[in-house]
């Protein structure tokens, strides 16, 4: 009853979002002492699902402190804390960083170490030829990460025949992965987020997916996410997906 679930999940989000802001993700930098919450949840039509909640925190003009929290419906829980640097100098259009990562994974009792790296390249759209025409402006992103789970254990090896869409929100022991994102705002209290997922996994192989939220502005501090991810290619199935942020 993923439908069930996905309302059940979005009233908890109503009450949340009534105390939220704005935010700017990505290789955008924190400023130092901003604070950055989110919380999403995604669930497909078979039950699969994840609920995630990820922070930010701004240490110094070019280092961010974050962290990421998150389980799924098949068992799985993880926390991971990372820190990222920015690589340029704050000018210029072009935003670069890097981030390393460490964590715990549990799966049916066991946990094991995770860890992970990453690099970011951001631009605005007012800087990007072609694209600075669209109304509103927006952002250009791409991130990149690498991240190494150590074996659980033949006992609590995950069967990707007998769990082939479940296995979308498991952690594998090795995963390479590429985001695009192409953020567009067409009015000032509606943005629209396009992301290009590219992933492959050591047990299942190469999958793509799109990933497309409408953000809205109640007005005030109040903004809530609302979209749909779809597979392109590989295992899984289209999900529903919430969020909302808080800022301070």
């Amino acid at each position: 009853m993923w439908f069930r679930t996905a309302i059940q999940v979005l009233l908890a989000v109503a009450l949340v979002v009534l105390m939220v802001g704005p935010s700017l993700a990505g290789p955008w930098p924190r400023t130092k002492g901003e604070v950055f919450l989110s919380l999403s949840a995604e669930g497909d039509r078979d039950g699969n699902s994840y609920l995630g909640v990820y922070g930010e925190y701004g240490l110094a003009p070019r280092h961010t402190l974050g962290f990421e929290l998150g389980h799924s419906n098949a068992g799985e829980s993880s926390a991971m804390i990372w820190w990222q640097r920015v690589l340029d100098g704050g000018e210029g259009p072009d935003r670069l960083t890097v981030s390393t990562g460490i964590g715990v994974l549990q799966r049916d009792g066991k946990a094991v170490p995770l860890v992970q790296a990453g690099a970011a390249w951001g631009r605005g759209l007012d800087s990007v030829p072609l694209l600075k025409r669209i109304p509103g402006g927006g952002w250009l992103a791409v991130d990149a990460r690498v991240k190494l789970a150590a074996k659980p254990g033949d006992d609590t090896a995950i069967d990707p025949e007998a769990m082939p869409d479940a296995l979308t929100y498991l952690t594998p022991d090795i995963t390479a992965k590429a985001e695009v994102t192409l953020g567009l705002k067409p009015t000032q209290s509606l943005m629209l987020i396009n992301q290009l997922r590219l992933e492959h996994r050591d047990d299942i192989g190469f999958s793509a997916r799109l990933a497309t939220s409408f953000v809205y502005d109640f007005g005030g501090p109040a903004k809530v996410e609302l979209g749909v991810v779809a597979p392109i290619s590989g295992s899984g199935q289209a999900a529903l997906r919430i969020g909302t942020w808080l800022q301070f």
